[in-house]
């Protein structure tokens, strides 16, 4: 059973460093992207204005 014991401690560790490496990225990344103007081209009907 010691064995068995070893391997979930390090099954764990290996989860707990995957899932800390994911929040790193996630962290340095962002998730944001730069603010670009919304603009086109807009036809108006001839009667408008």
């Amino acid at each position: 059973m010691k064995i068995l014991a070893v391997k979930r401690s390090r099954m764990i560790w290996i989860a707990a460093f995957a899932l800390l490496a994911v929040l790193v990225v996630a962290w340095i990344d962002g998730g944001e992207e730069p603010i670009r103007p919304i603009a086109q081209p807009l036809e108006m009907p001839e009667g408008s204005r």
